[in-house]
């Protein structure tokens, strides 16, 4: 069968998609699978351009969300693009809050938030300052460090302490 999210040939499995209704499941490929839970590779994902349209809300529901982790200038233009109804958007947006990520308030950050500088940090080995009120947009979580994030300043992926972010 072929994997409605990047369109390879591969095994299916069942996927849960939480945050809607109960036993909400998608059949997707192992490596997306492992993906979404993980690092997503850019270039892996290049088919959520089709199966945001799908007509299986779940798929619909891990298209989008996917797009929001992504850090690309397709895939923020790709959601740009989508279309959810209101009850989809909703599951979109409820995501289960397991993040042990903080920002500086004790706000949950989740992958794809969008977050600000809450002062100016000097960023090592790139030869800049990330000035406070940056916006960083669609921030990836460090999976082993609840205290560490990845956004883009500057057009450059850097890491940020968590305690030097504001939620938007």
């Amino acid at each position: 069968m072929t994997c409605p999210l990047c369109a390879s040939d591969a095994p299916l499995a069942a996927f849960p998609v939480p945050g809607g209704p109960a036993a909400a499941s998608a059949e997707i490929c192992a490596t997306c699978a492992a993906q979404i839970d993980g690092t997503p590779e850019e270039n892996h994902w290049r088919g959520l351009a089709s199966s945001m349209w799908s007509e299986d809300v779940a798929v619909q529901v891990l298209s989008v969300r996917m797009l929001k982790r992504l850090d690309a200038a397709w895939a923020r233009d790709l959601l740009d693009q989508v279309y959810l109804d209101e009850d989809t958007q909703t599951w979109v947006d409820n995501v289960a809050a397991t993040s042990q990520h903080k920002d500086s308030n004790g706000v949950t950050l989740n992958a794809g938030d969008n977050v600000v500088l809450i002062k100016d940090l000097p960023v090592k080995g790139a030869g800049f300052t990330a000035k406070r009120g940056t916006a960083v947009r669609g921030i990836s979580l460090v999976a082993d460090n609840p205290e560490h994030i990845e956004g883009r300043v500057e057009g450059q992926r850097i890491v940020i302490l968590t305690q030097f972010v504001k939620k938007k």
